[in-house]
């Protein structure tokens, strides 16, 4: 699914982030080298893939073990999408409406990590698409992108009840599908979107106001990736007033793009 992008929205969120100022009289491309940025290519169709090809039985009594099992035999984001959907090790899964597995195109290999679906994510089966979404999509369009350039998911794919904070028993059966599908999808950069992310995906619990702004690496296939923990959409509707360091995180971001794909 593509967003279409709203410039006088746009252009909204860029004020209310703190961009009010021009900075010279003649305009100025500052952003020529992102056309470098790999073009769109199409979107997976997820619902239409074919099944794994080799059944897994899931390991008695240990759900974190079939999940590691289920999980490592996925050979494609598709099979890894029908091996989550056949995991019932969870119990967030039997609250749920849907599995929220990912939207946008893997092969843009820019890669957005959110907490875990919510109300609207549930009904639609994809992940921000709500208010927190919205916003989202107003945040990639400031740096150029979109949902055909850019790929999203989360730690945790079904929602919690009441949009509680996943449990750490109930993100460590999300995980080894999470890292499977960092490992398929292997992205040139990961965003992590709030605290949740951040901790279960790099370990860190310094806190995201700590840490946000801040490059680290995070380790795929022995190759290693930068990571840009920021803050989650959700969070900058409770408190719009720091917008403005969410700003300074994606300008960051598009740097980073722009220098792993020079003119």
């Amino acid at each position: 699914m593509t967003a279409e992008l709203e410039p006088l929205a746009s252009l909204a969120w860029l004020v209310e982030a703190g961009a009010d100022e021009a900075m010279g009289d003649i305009p100025v491309n500052r952003f020529a080298t992102a056309k470098a940025v790999p073009k769109a290519e199409p979107s997976i169709e997820f619902s239409r893939s074919p099944p794994p090809k080799k059944a897994i039985v899931p390991t008695e009594g240990d759900p974190i073990g079939s999940a590691v099992d289920l999980a490592r035999a996925a050979q494609s984001l598709a099979e890894l999408k029908t091996a989550l959907e056949s995991f019932d090790g969870c119990g967030l899964k039997r609250t749920a409406t849907n599995t929220v597995f990912a939207d946008g195109n893997p092969a843009s290999r820019i890669m957005f990590i959110g907490e875990a679906p919510g109300r609207d994510e549930d009904k639609q089966g994809l992940p921000f698409v709500g208010r927190a979404g919205k916003l989202l999509d107003k945040m990639l369009a400031a740096i150029h992108l979109d949902r055909s350039r850019a790929y999203i998911t989360n730690v945790i794919n079904w929602r919690p009840p009441d949009n509680r904070e996943p449990s750490p028993e109930e993100a460590a059966m999300c995980l080894p599908f999470l890292r499977r599908h960092i490992e398929l999808v292997n992205p040139e950069v990961m965003i992590l979107l709030g605290a949740v992310a951040m901790r279960h995906v790099v370990g860190k619990t310094d806190g995201i106001m700590k840490s946000r702004g801040r490059w680290i690496e995070y380790n795929v296939s022995g190759r290693m990736v930068p990571v840009m923990p920021t803050l989650h959409p959700a969070y900058l509707l409770r408190q719009p007033a720091h917008k403005k360091l969410a700003w300074r995180d994606l300008q960051a971001i598009e740097q980073k793009i722009a220098s792993l794909h020079p003119a």
